[in-house]
């Protein structure tokens, strides 16, 4: 059966937006899994997220402290519908990204990461072919950065396969 995603990370409350895009909320009260990729900032969000979804997996980021990291740990992992899924908030710098992760994360099918605030989707290479595994950053609803607009992401978990991974846009 079929796990609808919503995939988000640096939301940065209260210090980049007083609340969440209401677009990200509607798509988090329609999830099965909501993902947090961690820079939560306040643990006043957790609570939130943890009373609305129907299941939260979710790390702490370099900006959480405190009960966030108490909460939260460096790295969360899950199987959803045959679907290896692991979350963490760094991954270091770009070049080498996907070589790093999937030494790092073998046996991972999708990794989902944060911190750099830049939307991002790929498959690691190995020796020259796609390993399989994909990484997706959503980007941050709250803090744009050098995008044009903040942005978070919606998939699909079935039958092994991530699917209809959509990056959502935030209006300024």
């Amino acid at each position: 059966m079929a796990v609808s995603l919503v995939v988000t990370a640096d939301t940065h409350l209260p210090k980049r937006a007083r609340d969440l895009p209401h677009s990200l909320w509607a798509a988090i009260d329609a999830a099965d899994l909501v993902v947090h990729a961690g820079d939560w900032v306040d643990v006043a969000l957790l609570d939130l997220l943890e009373a609305r979804s129907r299941r939260l997996l979710a790390v702490h980021g370099n900006n959480d402290h405190g009960p966030l990291r108490e909460r939260l740990p460096e790295v969360a992992r899950a199987e959803v519908e045959g679907l290896r899924i692991a979350v963490v908030h760094e991954t270091g710098a770009a070049t080498g990204r996907e070589r790093r992760c999937a030494a790092r994360f073998p046996d991972t099918d999708v990794l989902f990461f944060g911190h750099s605030h830049i939307p991002w989707d790929t498959v690691a290479p190995s020796g020259g072919m796609p390993s399989g595994l994909r990484l997706v950053n959503p980007g941050s609803p709250t803090d744009r950065r050098r995008q044009p607009h903040g942005t978070f992401v919606t998939a699909v978990a079935d039958a092994g396969a991530l699917t209809g991974v959509t990056f959502h846009p935030v209006p300024r």
